[in-house]
């Protein structure tokens, strides 16, 4: 289990270091900017911006107060500009657009400056139809659009599209306002936004359609925007809710109209920042009753939305409102009052003409209330003039809107037939793409298959070497327990022999018995090595005679009782020497035993006179102290980073013999346990 649990987790880490080594070469290392937090910003706090603009505005300017990034910082100020407009603050919005355009003026273009310059244009298009200048907000989302176009972020095209359809519709031109309507929708097709953010656009065109006197056309695609209503913010829902009632206004169904403006009053109401919607939905429902004949409550809804209108300077309201106040004296029957209101009333460059329409039919009223008939007959034919002229513009604005739609749907067509190839492309891509993505995981697969095998062979060799060594230290066990009794018969029978005889066979028992008790221990101090390497050197000294000299130096920086090295490390060299090259060598015999510090550790080494090491000599043993030796090291090795070094050379002798020098590098803070691996 526990290899398996690898294996996934190894293959789990490669596909994510993959797709890190695509990610980065693709795109290069991604490093948040400023930008990249304005953007983070602007959707956490744009659904707060109609319901509570007033805390937009704090929490805004907050956030400008550490901004560095020029760029980010103009961002942060359009977005408080939208701020100010939705509070009806209209000189505050003005005033920091117009900072931001300096700006913009003075930089050097780019796309992050041309999607600043449409933030801004788009402002100022909204900033100019609250204030009732249509052609104005035309030119500003028209240029709006061009800078989106030219910018980084065309995501928000299809809300542009919008604004600008909604100023074509205010400017009376309604072929091009349905245009931009579907192009929102086309765009919200091609950005693959969901069904549920597309309302806007269906309730624009709803407009249209009212406009053009299609109800049944309107109503279809009211009725598609209503499906998401509870999706709406709420200065969605109240154009929705204000478009809806004046279609039932131009039905002259006004019940069902003054149903629909008092839920959007309500709505209004609930937000205390949305001034602008609830002084216009109390504008409509003066009108609503002032058609149902309801004077007094067209009156109390006229005067409230009043001063408002004039505070903002808004004169398409201001005529709308200007109509409804004359209309209201002469059913007040104060025709003194009404001739007054016709006097004060404003007269901006342009009127729509539905607006006209309802001035011309309430100063008929006021003419034939004064008598003067010759003027109201004048008015009553200005109206069969715009009845005819609208009824001639809406047959034209339909044909037109007919021929938009069909070659937008042509367009349409041949966009989705190119975007057809285009995905065709990118699935012959994709399908490379999964080749070489199977490719890998195939090779990933046969890495994890080879790294498991080995190591469950590794595994296996361990549990092999474990074993050995179990049998070995059982074996070692039995061998140490039979010597016992050899060694006290030998103590016994040692009372019978001479001085010299006692003092050697002592010597020989101490050797067997340090002999048994260094097969016990791995490792031991240097000075238990030396004295059990003098024991057994004082038994042959005999054999060597009297030409045979032993010199031992220490480093005096070495405590030869502290520091440790694996046992028989000097012993089976020393062996070796003795038995293999000064035993039958004519004249002097010299061994030297040399144990010094150096830099990384301690150094020992062993030298002979011997002649040095041969070959192929016929004077050689079985090599089983030094294969003993070298697999000791190796098994140690195993277990650190610095290795114990050994080396065997044949050296020049300062009296011109050859020797041979076994040499052992014993690493500092060398570990010489062996329990991690068995």
């Amino acid at each position: 289990m526990k290899n398996i649990h690898l294996m996934f987790k190894f293959l789990w880490y490669s596909v994510l270091v993959c797709i890190w080594g695509v990610s980065c070469t693709s795109s290069g290392t991604y490093k948040k900017t400023q930008m990249d937090i304005y953007m983070q910003y602007y959707d956490f706090i744009i659904d707060s911006l109609s319901e509570n603009p007033s805390y937009v505005c704090a929490r805004t300017a907050r956030q400008m107060a550490v901004t560095t990034d020029s760029v980010a910082y103009y961002h942060y100020l359009v977005l408080l500009a939208k701020a100010y407009m939705f509070k009806s603050e209209m000189d505050s919005a003005r005033l920091s657009m117009n900072r931001a355009e300096v700006f913009c003026d003075g930089a050097v273009p780019s796309s992050l400056i041309n999607d600043l310059y449409a933030d801004i244009y788009n402002m100022r298009g909204n900033v100019c139809a609250r204030q009732g200048l249509a052609d104005s907000s035309v030119i500003c989302f028209q240029k709006a659009f061009d800078y989106r176009l030219q910018g980084s972020n065309r995501d928000v095209l299809p809300d542009i599209s919008i604004n600008l359809a909604d100023a074509f519709v205010r400017t009376g031109h309604y072929d091009k306002g349905a245009m931009w309507y579907r192009k929102s929708l086309s765009y919200s097709d091609s950005l693959k936004i969901p069904e549920e953010k597309r309302f806007p656009a269906y309730y624009g065109l709803a407009q249209v359609y009212m406009e053009l006197r299609d109800f049944t056309s309107c109503d279809y695609y009211y009725e598609l925007a209503a499906r998401h209503y509870d999706k709406m913010l709420p200065f969605e829902k109240h154009i929705y809710l204000n478009n809806r009632g004046n279609s039932y206004y131009f039905r002259a169904d006004y019940p069902k109209a003054l149903e629909i403006f008092r839920r959007s009053l309500v709505l209004a109401r609930s937000y205390p920042d949305m001034i602008f919607e609830e002084h216009l939905t109390e504008m409509n429902l003066g009108e609503t009753f002032l058609l149902m004949n309801q004077v007094d409550s067209a009156a109390y809804y006229l005067n409230l939305c009043g001063d408002f209108f004039r505070s903002i300077e808004n004169q398409t309201a201001l005529y709308y409102l200007d109509t409804q106040l004359i209309e209201l004296a002469l059913k007040q029957n104060d025709l003194p009052l009404a001739r007054k209101r016709m006097s004060e009333a404003v007269q901006p460059d342009y009127v729509e003409p539905n607006m006209q329409h309802i001035r011309n039919r309430y100063l008929q009223h006021y003419f034939e209330e004064a008598g003067d008939f010759r003027q109201a007959y004048y008015y009553q034919m200005e109206n069969q003039r715009i009845d005819d002229s609208t009824r001639n513009e809406r047959i034209k604005m339909r044909t037109a809107e007919i021929d938009l739609k069909y070659s937008q749907d042509t367009t349409l067509m041949k966009q989705k037939i190119f975007i057809q190839q285009k995905e065709n492309e990118v699935l012959a891509l994709n399908q490379t793409l999964y080749i070489w993505i199977s490719v890998c995981i195939c090779v990933l697969f046969l890495v994890v298959f080879i790294i498991v095998y080995n190591k469950k062979r590794h595994y296996l060799l361990q549990m092999r070497t474990r074993t050995m060594i179990t049998a070995l230290r059982m074996e070692n066990i039995r061998n140490r327990i039979s010597p016992h009794f050899i060694f006290n018969i030998l103590n016994r029978e040692m009372g019978s022999y001479t001085d010299e005889q006692a003092e050697n066979m002592r010597g020989l028992v101490k050797l067997m018995r340090r002999n048994l008790e260094l097969t016990g221990q791995f490792c031991v101090t240097i000075a238990e090595e030396l004295d059990f390497v003098n024991t057994f050197i004082n038994l042959e000294r005999k054999a060597l005679g009297d030409n045979f000299i032993l010199s031992i130096f220490i480093d005096e920086a070495i405590n030869p009782g502290q520091e440790i090295l694996p046992s028989m490390m000097i012993q089976i060299p020393v062996e070796n020497a003795l038995k293999h090259a000064l035993k039958d060598k004519e004249g002097m015999k010299r061994l030297w035993i040399d144990i010094r510090r150096i830099e990384i550790g301690i150094c020992i080494k062993i030298r002979d006179n011997g002649g040095g090491y041969k070959v192929n000599s016929v004077n050689h043993g079985t090599g089983t102290g030094m294969k003993v030796i070298f697999q000791t090291v190796q098994l140690l090795n195993a277990n650190n980073k610095k290795h114990l070094d050994i080396s065997i050379a044949n050296v020049q002798l300062d009296e011109g013999e050859i020797g041979c020098e076994f040499t052992v590098i014993l690493p500092q803070g060398y570990d010489y346990n062996l329990k991690k691996m068995v």
